[in-house]
């Protein structure tokens, strides 16, 4: 059954005062992959952040609502609970947290219950790292700490594919990666796209060769100016964004 996960209604938010999104709808359901394109600065971050929380994301108008219920009802943490997933374009480093340490901690206050035991954790855990090609080494690692932009996410993937989101929010998650990297992050996100909404946020239509949406939207200037479906990512690799400027005006 398809259900409708994500309802945004004319969003705007500011920042410092800035006003960075003007008007902004958007639905997404179950097993819908939305990927959204536009130039550095359109307000494509902006949009990820706010739906998490981020209180320097200021919500001035509109509505958003998650399974049904106003997402401003939900903190940062009740938002994780409900299945709600950012992966980070600059993921932070954090020394002296060991990668193993962070993810079952992460899966315990995320999934609860449903983490089930440390032995089942490691069976999940072993599954999924044999999916991304992550050696156990990593996981004595320090998050982040000193990893390459490869590493940093498939990490960011990993510990998506083992919170089991119902909406992944991906933040220029191709950003930086090589050829084969690219190929396996994108295969962590078909995996949870099955079951979940993804809403990708991408600069380059690259990633979509192996991705592919269901719906693709252009944003400019905080709106979500022209949608379609894949072909439309593949015509903006093409001629840029300046022909839909056009057609905007």
């Amino acid at each position: 059954m398809t259900v409708e996960l994500l309802k945004i209604i004319d969003l705007e938010v500011s920042v410092d005062g800035v006003k960075i999104l003007k008007g902004l709808s958007l639905r997404i359901k179950t097993g819908e992959v939305h990927a959204i394109m536009g130039r550095n600065g359109s307000g494509k971050s902006t949009l990820a952040f706010a739906l998490m929380g981020h209180p320097a994301y200021e919500i001035t108008k509109g509505s958003v609502t998650y399974r049904g219920k106003p997402l401003d009802e939900l903190n940062v943490f009740e938002r994780a609970r409900a299945g709600m997933f950012l992966s980070f374009q600059y993921p932070q480093a954090i020394p002296g947290v060991q990668v193993g340490k962070f993810l079952r901690k992460s899966v315990q206050a995320v999934r609860g219950s449903a983490a089930g035991s440390a032995r089942e954790f490691r069976t999940e855990l072993d599954l999924a790292m044999v999916s991304l090609g992550v050696d156990r080494s990593f996981l004595s690692r320090y998050v982040n700490d000193g990893f390459s932009g490869g590493e940093k996410k498939r990490l960011e993937i990993l510990q998506m594919l083992l919170l089991h989101p119902q909406l992944a929010i991906l933040d220029e998650t191709d950003s930086g990666l090589d050829i084969d990297a690219l190929r396996i992050v994108a295969g962590g996100i078909n995996e949870v796209a099955k079951t979940a909404g993804c809403l990708v946020i991408t600069h380059y239509q690259r990633l979509l060769d192996y991705v592919k949406p269901d719906f693709v939207h252009i944003m400019l200037d905080g709106r979500l100016v022209k949608s379609g479906g894949a072909e439309l990512a593949l015509e903006v690799e093409e001629h840029g964004y300046e022909w839909i400027e056009v057609e905007v005006a």
